[in-house]
This record gives structure tokens, C-alpha cells and sequence, in this order.
């Protein structure tokens, strides 16, 4: 099996955000089933390989490397356009194309279905992020009445919804590092989450949204935004509610009501599971062994189907039109 080679920019620094911490749990998934290791290509550092030096040697048909950095992979794929190289889809909404040389692995359904319209010649997988153990409920007494952590929080939701809460019920508004989060989803009986602005001034999708299913994992009731990856595992009504939902005095009368209640909705242990290591590592196996014969064949067989480019589209949508207008006006 060949070794996987994990592109980042860097590891620390500016860099250090939600996608890095997902792609280097990844990383150490694969771990687990053949050799993997970091790369970066922006930000040199002492204990990483650096992509610049790396390209030096004379053979790597025997590697991967797995590109993520959205922003970055076009560019990625066009310098590694002689190597084997994976794309591991986090958002989606990038202007850029891949060829069919360059198999995608999404985080998410959501994710899955974008590129399956968008690029219908290219193998594809889906594996999702995994959910730590440590993110259960643990059946505690509740002190916080509603949670909020800022980061990605919309402006109705920071400057009306909230102050609006705060004036009947004990709203804990987190904008700085958790330490210990599940402990925190352990203490809130309602949790918010409205991230679908947030995502629309990147002009890029809500790639898997981690914290709603970390919360509905912990126990608490979720109000959330039903964008991008989102909407791969809540469900409206059955397992969470959607926020922001016509007004501000209908949010407010629902989230109260739902803090008042005895009992409540929950992410059930069958949907949870797929998220959970096990589940993951058995379809991580499955991916690489495909991975791996797809590269076989690849060095002895050209991409031979034709791309579904603007252009081919066109010129299918004409097509359409004549044999339509042909059968109507010469074989009616």
C-alpha cells in the first residue's frame, strides 16, 4: 500500500484552525492502516517534510498525497499533475475543476453530492469526520440555560437573539479556547448554532459542522442552521430545531419552552455510530485498497471519458433542443 503524504501549509501558527485539527485526526486514522505523515508547503518546519524538497526525488509512484487546503488546491493539483494525488473535500463552492485523475474524498454528503454533479467522471468516497468517545452524555445537572460559542455566530444571533435570552434565562456566550468541551456541552441544556451567514461571506459551504453533533452527543437540545454538511444529520423537528425560524419572539418562545421541558430530542446511537472511530477506520480500509488499484491502473491507461465541461454542455443542451424541435415539427 502506498505511503500517504498529508499536504498542509503549515501546522501551527495562522494556521491553526478547526479544518487543520480535523485533517491531522484524519491523518492519524491512516496511521492505523498504512504509513502517513505530514507534508507542509508554506511554512517550513523542523520536524516536517517540506512539498518543495520532497519533489526533488526521482520516483514517488509509490505514495499519495492528499491535498485539502481549499483555497490552495488548485494550484496543488496542478503542480502534483504528474504524481497521485487524492483531494480531501472539506467545503465545498471553490471555483476550481479537478480532472478525473484526481480521486475525492468528502467529508460530508453534502459535500458528496456537489461533486458528484460537478465533476461526474471522478472516482468518489465519502468518510466523514469522527466524533471523539469523550463527547457523551454524561447525565449531569444542567446549569447553563443556553450556550453559545461566538466563533461563526451570525449578527442576529449574537446582537438580538441572545440579548433578547438573556433577559429570561442564564445564557453562557464562549468566546475563547475550551479546554474541556464535552464537559461544557455536559453543563448547557440548549445549545445554538447559526453558521449559515458566516458561510455565505466565505462564499464557501459549512463543510461537516462539528459542534451541533458534539452537543447532540453531550445531551443537549440543539437550535441550529441547516446549512452545507449540516444538513447530513439533523433532521428539524426530530433531532434538533431550526434557528432562526421566522422571528425573534417565535425563537425565544420556542427555546424556553424546550428549557422548561422534561425531556426532550436526541441524535440517536445508530446515526451517532457512523461518526464514531470504529465505523470510520473499516470505511477508511475500503477507500485506500481502492485508492491504491485505481493508481495501479492509472499508470498504464489514460482517462478515456469525455468531461462535462461548459462547452460539451452546451453543445448537449443544442443537441436536446433539435431532436425535440425535429420530432415535433418533422415526425409529428
Amino acid at each position: 500500500m502506498r505511503k500517504l503524504y498529508f499536504l498542509l501549509p503549515g501546522t501551527s501558527g495562522k494556521f491553526a484552525c478547526g479544518g487543520l485539527w480535523a485533517e491531522l485526526k484524519t491523518l492519524k486514522l491512516a496511521q492505523q492502516i498504512c504509513s502517513a505523515e505530514v507534508v507542509t508547503y508554506r511554512q517550513r518546519e523542523t520536524d516536517k517534510i517540506f512539498l518543495n524538497d520532497l519533489l526533488k526525488a526521482q520516483n514517488l509512484n509509490d505514495v499519495i498525497f492528499v491535498i485539502s487546503w481549499g483555497f490552495d488546491v488548485a494550484k496543488l493539483a496542478h503542480k502534483l499533475k504528474q504524481q497521485n494525488v487524492v483531494y480531501h473535500a472539506h467545503s465545498s463552492g471553490y471555483k476550481f475543476n479537478l480532472p478525473a485523475s484526481i480521486p475525492i474524498i468528502t467529508v460530508s454528503r453534502n459535500t458528496l453530492g456537489y461533486w458528484g454533479q460537478k465533476s461526474p467522471n471522478t472516482l468518489l468516497y465519502y468518510l466523514p469526520n469522527e466524533i471523539s468517545p469523550e463527547f457523551k452524555n454524561l447525565h449531569l445537572n444542567r446549569d447553563i440555560d443556553v450556550l453559545v460559542q461566538a466563533r461563526k455566530s451570525s449578527e442576529y444571533l449574537l446582537t438580538e437573539l441572545i440579548p433578547a435570552l438573556k433577559q429570561k434565562c442564564n445564557v453562557q456566550v464562549v468566546d475563547y479556547y475550551v479546554e474541556d468541551l464535552p464537559g461544557l456541552f455536559n453543563r448547557a441544556k440548549v445549545y445554538l448554532y447559526d453558521s449559515a451567514e458566516y458561510w455565505a461571506q466565505q462564499a464557501v459551504s459549512e463543510g461537516f459542522g462539528l459542534q451541533p453533533m458534539e452537543a447532540l452527543a453531550c445531551g443537549c437540545q440543539v437550535f441550529s442552521s441547516i446549512n452545507g454538511g449540516l444538513s447530513d444529520y439533523l433532521d428539524p423537528g426530530f433531532n434538533c430545531y431550526k434557528i432562526a425560524g421566522y422571528s425573534q419572539e417565535y425563537d425565544v418562545v420556542r427555546i424556553l419552552k424546550v428549557i422548561q421541558a422534561s425531556s426532550g430530542l436526541s441524535l440517536s446511537e445508530q446515526v451517532l455510530n457512523e461518526y464514531r472511530y470504529e465505523n470510520i477506520l473499516q470505511r477508511l480500509q475500503v477507500i485506500l485498497d481502492e485508492l491504491n488499484e485505481f493508481f495501479d491502473h492509472k499508470q498504464n491507461y489514460q482517462s478515456n471519458i469525455k468531461n462535462l465541461t461548459q462547452i460539451r454542455l452546451k453543445k448537449l443542451i443544442i443537441k436536446s433542443i433539435y431532436n425535440k424541435a425535429k420530432k415535433k415539427y418533422f415526425q409529428g
